[in-house]
């Protein structure tokens, strides 16, 4: 599979090494529209089937931080029947050293 940035990769690798299901970027949500068409789109990194949460990986520079969550802000108003979480790049490295699977699945949850 040919994932956009090493840390979803990295992540995939971790959730599989715990063999908690994940689907790559399986779905996206129409956020803005106007003249008749989709104006903005967000599409989760991933989607962890056995929590039921979409998953936004976001290890890179502040700016796309604060644009991806404002997406998923925009996206849990619209869709209040989905959960969607952020994992920053702080976040990211302390999920690297989780080394349980309960502990994993309840670090994405929470």
């Amino acid at each position: 599979m040919k994932f956009a940035h090493q840390s979803e990769e990295v992540f995939a690798e971790h959730l599989d090494l715990f063999g908690i299901d994940w689907i790559y970027e399986p779905t996206s949500f129409p956020l803005k529209w106007g003249s008749g068409s989709i104006k903005m789109m967000f599409t989760p990194d991933f989607y962890i089937t056995s929590l039921d949460i979409y998953v936004e990986i976001t290890t890179m520079n502040q700016n796309l931080i604060t644009r991806k969550s404002n997406k998923i802000k925009k996206a849990k108003k619209l869709y209040p029947e989905k959960s969607f979480k952020l994992i920053n790049e702080e976040q990211f490295y302390n999920f690297l050293e989780i080394d349980s699977r309960e502990l994993a699945q309840k670090t994405i949850a929470s």
